[in-house]
């Protein structure tokens, strides 16, 4: 169908009957990394926007601060890999951890050693706000109305999204809003992420490196992203769905009035 889509045929089962279709599925396709020549690693990813993704990626794992460390990126006409020629000499990590999660992310982070700067925003959101983030949330979810499978994440102000991106791994739809704030310069004072996937203690990390204060999950948080969300400064909020959500970390950002208290048996 397109770069981020392919057509299968398949059978499907509906009260009582069978009919052929044509599907629309997500493409997963490995592509792989080279920075100053070197072959780094292979990503499962969905092969769009591949120049924000290793950008991206590099950013996240703290390889480079910023675009102008960057001499030259080629991302090959099939697709298949991406070679980033970086103005320094890097060390290729050792030892790649493999993340949870689908398509299987990797990292070399080491969060003990991770210490990121203490995200002391304390911009104030109403529930009203929090759900109207979820909603563009969902407006920007473009490929998951189409073939579903496919984890969307948005970076926003509070006010407007200002960018957005879809993968098949939820790592790596924060990688590309990564690579796109370095691309387009976007530098603003209070950054709020919103995505469908599950945070766990490596999605948290890149969050950090973004330097978002509120991260809104409409899934679950693991407990090591909890402790490094409470650690950070961020306000972590998961299971945000409509006119509902669970405030895990720093509540001081999300005006509460009426709280009602509801004791455990």
């Amino acid at each position: 169908m397109n770069s981020r889509t392919a057509s299968l045929k398949a059978v499907r089962y509906h009260s009582g009957e069978w009919e052929v279709l044509r599907n629309g599925v997500i493409i997963e396709a490995p592509v792989t990394l080279s920075v100053n020549g070197q072959v780094w690693l292979t990503l499962m990813c969905t092969p769009t926007d591949l120049e924000a993704l290793s950008i991206g990626f590099l950013f996240n794992e703290g390889v480079i601060k910023n675009s102008s460390e960057i001499d030259l990126v080629e991302v090959c006409p099939t697709g298949e890999n991406v070679d980033i020629w970086l103005k320094k000499t890097v060390e290729q990590p050792r030892r790649w951890r493999h993340t949870t999660g689908c398509t299987g992310g990797a990292t070399a982070v080491n969060l003990e050693q991770f210490h990121p700067e203490l995200n002391k925003n304390g911009a104030l959101l109403t529930p009203a706000i929090v759900d109207k983030l979820v909603n563009n949330l969902l407006e920007a979810q473009v490929l998951y109305r189409k073939v579903g499978g496919v984890h969307t994440s948005i970076l926003s102000d509070g006010k407007r999204t200002l960018v957005s991106a879809e993968d098949i791994g939820r790592h790596n739809s924060l990688d590309k809003i990564a690579g796109r704030c370095l691309l387009e310069q976007i530098n603003v004072s209070r950054k709020i992420l919103v995505t469908t996937g599950r945070i766990s203690s490596d999605m948290i990390q890149k969050a950090a490196r973004i330097g978002a204060s509120i991260v809104i999950s409409r899934t679950s948080a693991s407990s090591l992203s909890v402790r490094l969300a409470e650690e950070w400064g961020i306000t972590l909020i998961g299971y945000a769905r409509r006119d509902q959500f669970v405030v895990y970390t720093h509540p001081e950002r999300i005006e509460q009035n009426n709280i009602v208290l509801t004791p455990h048996i």
